[in-house]
């Protein structure tokens, strides 16, 4: 028996899975659902809580159905890695968004094309970025959050109390990479 099984993910707490949800009911009846919710499309498939499931379950004769194919991986050689584990499993993988079954040669030389633009198009934008950040730079305007903690007194305080970074974190309300920061910043050199 032949199970359709459907893959959703979201990278952030503010997004839900609800539209590709919907895009994949309206075409298919799914039997199982597998999610990855906050979760980055640069970690690999396999290391993904949902998706290293899916591969767990599925089974010769599957077919895995994704909303898109970015769902699957950011990653060209990751996302290529994943559809032929699948495919040697003998699972079938279709993409609604792209259109195209991957188990046929046609699917798998569009996913190859896709998964390259995709990732062209992150570098591209990475690099936009980079620009901006350069360009702000130039033109002295500061960058990144505002420092709220005063180093001085974090440092002071462990020091006055022979605390560890644990309770001296625990003190301020502030993370032990704070204080250790903190310390390394106001030790005398």
């Amino acid at each position: 028996m032949t199970t359709t099984i459907a893959y959703v993910r979201v990278s952030t707490d503010d997004q839900t899975t609800s539209a590709q949800r919907h895009a994949i009911e309206s075409r298919f009846k799914v039997d199982r659902w597998f999610s990855d919710e906050a979760t980055s499309g640069a970690i690999k498939a396999k290391d993904r809580t949902g998706f290293g499931q899916l591969l767990s379950y599925v089974r010769e004769g599957d077919t895995v159905v994704v909303y898109a194919i970015d769902r699957m991986g950011r990653n060209t050689i990751d996302v290529l890695e994943t559809v032929e584990a699948l495919q040697g499993k003998g699972v079938a993988v279709v993409s609604i968004r792209e259109g195209f079954d991957l188990s046929t040669p046609m699917g798998k030389a569009m996913l190859t094309m896709l998964a390259a633009m995709a990732e062209l198009e992150r570098s591209n934008i990475k690099e936009r970025q980079l620009a901006g950040l350069e360009r702000a730079r130039a033109e002295g305007k500061n960058l990144g959050r505002e420092k709220v903690i005063d180093d001085e007194a974090v440092t002071q305080w462990r020091q006055e109390n022979s605390a560890s970074i644990k309770a001296t974190a625990d003190h301020f309300g502030i993370s032990t990479a704070s204080v250790k920061r903190a310390c390394r910043t106001r030790s005398p050199t």
